[in-house]
């Protein structure tokens, strides 16, 4: 009997030991706290489980091989909602956050200033709120900090100049606002950290910051502390001399300023009595409307409209399907693209405007800003943001200069082309079909980022014209054949123009050039004839004298499969932009990037 007792109590202490050994580690409680506030509409951390020893073979997350602490978090374009929980603080060892292209929203925590080892912040193109924790500015092995394309506001602290291996800081496309801090590592970052901010101001961005009187600041500078001191006066006399003429010169003052104000009202009675019929001509009906969107246009209704109603023929800068487009400049040199559309059909204005709402609340880095809307009595104006570089069509079809592209930037332009595509399609609600995805209506600024434009109107102007979803709207060469058999614009049929975008920016030649719309071919039977007969050097551009065999291949198998002639088999533009990124873009270097590994793995 006591032998039993003994094996039963054996068996007991086994049991309980052994389930104290494979309990879940502290990270991973962490994880699940995570877990229990994000929004997993896809299921995507369906593994993520209390029962397991430990969260290294959970999704998205790797760990540090001697001791099982959580080294990264990687859940980019994962649908992924809800908020990030304050339990990201409890993951002491955490080199990588990346939550980028998700649709997270409120406040990024305080406590994310207790991983004292991050080293990459990714939190890009999401819904997130208030500002900027300085707490982030603890975190001294920060070498990227990526907050771009969110909602958050405020100024920019300055305890992030305090980081000093900081390399990478991107806080554009948000709603930042004051001077930006001259400080530490944050005075050698330039413009293109913080475009997208209009109020913000700084050298950084090459804007003066002024007060509430227009002025620029200027600091006094601190008197000595011996001027600081009054002198001391004993004689009485003296003192009440002088305050005997402080308080006559009041009194005169006061005087002074009641003349001036009743002979102001006077003439200001006189004004108004000569000027009564002028403001009666002027304002006797309004002729214009003006709608910006998210006070993004900085100026006076009156100034804009003046602006918009001078506009002649030297302002044109080209013109497309959807109208003429003019560049107006302001009083300030602040520059604006104007798309004029005109108006055969009276009213559809409040259907139209309630359109252009949606548009104009879409903000992303690679999307062109659309600021505001404008009815005149004889057209309807767009007012975008103007990029002086161009289009695409144009750096590849029309230079002649030595301003060419070569093929890393073309790379950058497809990859940046994805990124607003995506967005449109995955993150957008509704989600917004483009249907004239071309060269064209892709727009380089400064740095040859490129932004896609006239998202949103093909549908918009085609439908209110002819009010049916069938119409093909488009650009012939870069519509995919099921598109131009039914009409019907989806998904798949954006990722076959863009696929077409992908083979102009390797070859460099039209969708309709003559050297293969001769042989009976468009430019997917081209590259595929060529493909076949192994002639990849006859596809790629001759002025491309930098590309590589095996990045050009690369490019070419995702131009395959977004052209693919089922859309069934065509990629989603996500997956397209995840291809881009994995197996074109090389990772970004890095003494704790593992190179076999990228951002999105």
């Amino acid at each position: 009997m006591g032998l039993w007792i003994w094996i039963f109590l054996g068996l007991f202490t086994m049991t309980i030991f052994s389930k104290t050994c494979l309990s879940l580690t502290p990270d991973g409680f962490a994880l699940l706290e995570m877990r229990t506030v994000f929004n997993d509409t896809k299921n995507v951390l369906g593994n993520w489980n209390d029962s397991d020893e430990s969260p290294c073979g959970w999704t998205g997350i790797s760990c540090f091989p001697n001791d099982q602490r959580v080294q990264s978090i990687n859940l980019p374009y994962m649908q992924l909602g809800g908020i990030i929980s304050p339990s990201v603080g409890k993951l002491t060892k955490l080199q990588r956050l990346a939550l980028h292209e998700n649709s997270l929203h409120s406040a990024i925590p305080n406590e994310i200033g207790n991983c004292p080892e991050l080293r990459a912040i990714y939190l890009r193109a999401n819904y997130l709120q208030g500002g900027i924790p300085s707490d982030i500015g603890n975190l001294s092995m920060l070498t990227i900090l990526d907050l771009s394309s969110n909602s958050l506001r405020g100024a920019i602290p300055s305890s992030l100049g305090r980081l000093r291996h900081l390399r990478l800081l991107n806080l554009s496309t948000n709603f930042f606002s004051g001077e930006i801090p001259d400080i530490g590592v944050l005075s050698t970052f330039g413009n293109k950290s913080f475009i997208g901010n209009l109020d913000l101001c700084g050298q950084q961005v090459r804007k003066p910051c002024r007060t509430s009187m227009g002025f620029p600041v200027v600091l006094p500078h601190a008197e000595s502390d011996e001027a600081a001191v009054p002198t001391k006066r004993s004689n009485h006399y003296i003192r009440a001399a002088v305050i005997g003429a402080v308080s006559t010169l009041g009194f005169v003052l006061i005087v002074f300023f009641i003349f001036l104000w009743v002979w102001l009202l006077s003439k200001k009675e006189r004004a108004a009595k000569k000027y009564t019929e002028v403001k009666k001509q002027v304002y006797k009906e309004p002729s214009a409307k003006l709608i910006t969107f998210h006070g993004d246009l900085p100026y006076p209704s009156c100034e804009l409209i003046e602006k918009i109603e001078s506009l002649d023929e030297e302002d044109i800068v080209g013109a497309g399907g959807f109208g003429t487009v003019y560049r107006m400049v302001m009083n300030d040199c602040g520059t604006f693209a104007v798309k004029r559309i005109d108006r055969s059909r009276e009213g559809s204005d409040q259907v139209f405007e309630r359109e252009l709402e949606i548009l104009g609340s879409i903000k992303h880095i690679n999307l062109v800003n659309l600021r505001g809307y404008c009815r005149l009595p004889t057209a309807r104006l767009l007012i975008y943001d103007y990029l002086a570089m161009g289009s695409l069509d144009n750096f590849l079809h029309e230079r002649v200069d030595d301003q060419l592209l070569n093929w890393n930037a073309r790379l950058k332009v497809a990859l940046g082309s994805a990124r607003g595509v995506a967005y449109l399609h995955h993150d957008c609600c509704p989600k917004i079909v483009h249907r004239d995805i071309k060269s064209s209506n892709i727009l380089l600024d400064e740095n040859l980022e490129p932004r896609v434009s006239d998202f949103g109107l093909a549908k918009l102007l085609v439908d209110e014209e002819a009010h049916v979803t069938t119409v093909v709207a488009g650009t012939f060469g870069y519509l995919a054949p099921e598109y131009l058999q039914s009409g019907r614009a989806t998904e798949k049929s954006d990722v076959y123009s863009f696929g077409v975008v992908l083979l102009e920016l390797v070859t460099g030649k039209r969708p309709t050039d003559l050297s293969f719309v001769n042989q009976g071919l468009n430019v997917v039977g081209w590259m595929n004839t060529l493909l076949k007969e192994n002639r990849l050097e006859d596809i790629l551009d001759k002025r491309c004298r930098d590309a590589d065999a095996e990045t050009v291949e690369a490019i070419l198998e995702i131009a395959a499969r977004c052209t693919d002639a089922n859309p069934d088999d065509r990629p989603a533009m996500q997956q397209v932009l995840q291809y881009l990124e994995q197996e074109v873009m090389s990772p970004c270097p890095s003494d704790f990037y593992d190179e076999s590994r990228s951002d999105y793995s």
